[in-house]
């Protein structure tokens, strides 16, 4: 026979759950912020019911019988999964923080500048930026509950949405007291290679000194037998090196562009050439309001950069 719940039902046993994990009918009253005759009446309704003792009551103890302990685990598990599906229901309508996994140097030195304008166009939105470099794939996006990331690479994604929204130029930079101190440096040939500073990881499996190869191909000057310079796994920390003095780095332009308008690094041989990588936004099949708010802030955001990239390209002798 298949029993249906009624209201007056649910409502004995919300009683009974309390008196049940409490032991006590008085407990129970209080937690429920009833009476303790109110929550005995209840209970016994419920009995009367069923047909059976839930408890038996002495004037020390109230203990479950064996069709309450039976009834007990049954409403208690019931009753807990109500309240998970209630609370993720509750959350999910909440506004949360976004996960957003990008690649560090840009994390620290193109992004998080200009995140302030986004959240104070946006003040619901809330963003946790998490500044790593190790490849993303659906699986770790689902496992780690990434819902979005900004790597610099290649783009090339089987099961995950990946669209470009900056593409990069290469530029080797110095310090000015570099500069000055090396005078004999006046095109490519010049510099030794113990002076170039790497970004040995700048994308996923990417060859260490892929980015100074690129650029001196792109400018037809020759590769060094050995890569003697500095590697560091950050391209910001081989721009740090440059800024104090230590080498030339191979500077990207979304990177180092603020520092060469200020002056605080120069550009040697005045020449860009375009990178194989570029910032791709990644995100799950899955259309989702404040990714949307996130991708087309980045587009946007991209733009404004070009166009002060652009201006920039103008002043060069050689321009790309």
């Amino acid at each position: 026979m298949k029993y249906k719940l009624s209201s007056s039902v649910l409502t004995w046993l919300r009683c009974f759950d309390a008196a049940a994990r409490n032991n006590s009918f008085t407990k129970a009253a209080a937690e429920l912020h009833v009476t303790q005759g109110s929550v005995s009446q209840q209970v016994k309704l419920l009995e009367e019911h069923l047909g059976v003792p839930l408890f038996h009551r002495t004037r020390r103890s109230l203990v479950l019988s064996q069709d309450g302990f039976r009834l007990a685990m049954a409403v208690g598990q019931s009753f807990q999964v109500l309240n998970d599906a209630l609370g993720q229901i509750q959350n999910s309508g909440q506004n949360h923080a976004l996960n957003l996994s990008c690649s560090p140097s840009f994390a620290m030195m193109w992004l998080t500048p200009r995140m302030g304008q986004l959240l104070r166009e946006h003040p619901d939105l809330s963003v946790r930026v998490h500044g790593e470099f190790q490849a993303l794939d659906r699986f770790r996006m689902e496992e780690e509950q990434i819902e979005a990331g900004i790597r610099f690479d290649l783009g090339h994604y089987s099961d995950l949405d990946a669209v470009e929204f900056l593409d990069e130029w290469l530029v080797p930079v110095a310090s000015p007291a570099f500069i000055a101190a090396h005078p004999e440096i006046r095109q490519p040939s010049d510099l030794p290679s113990s002076l170039m500073l790497h970004d040995a990881m700048p994308w996923d499996n990417a060859p260490e000194d892929a980015e100074w190869a690129t650029w001196l191909e792109g400018v037809d000057a020759p590769l060094p037998a050995l890569h003697e310079g500095l590697h560091f796994n950050l391209s910001q920390l081989a721009v740090t090196a440059a800024l104090t003095g230590q080498g030339v780095a191979m500077g990207r332009l979304a990177l180092v562009l603020d520092d060469l308008l200020k002056g605080r690094l120069v550009q040697l041989f005045s020449r860009p050439v375009r990178s194989r990588a570029s910032y791709h936004f990644i995100s799950m099949h899955q259309p989702k309001e404040n990714l949307s708010i996130i991708e087309i802030w980045l587009q946007r955001e991209s733009k404004r950069f070009k166009k002060a990239r652009d201006a920039w390209f103008k002043t060069l002798a050689c321009k790309p």
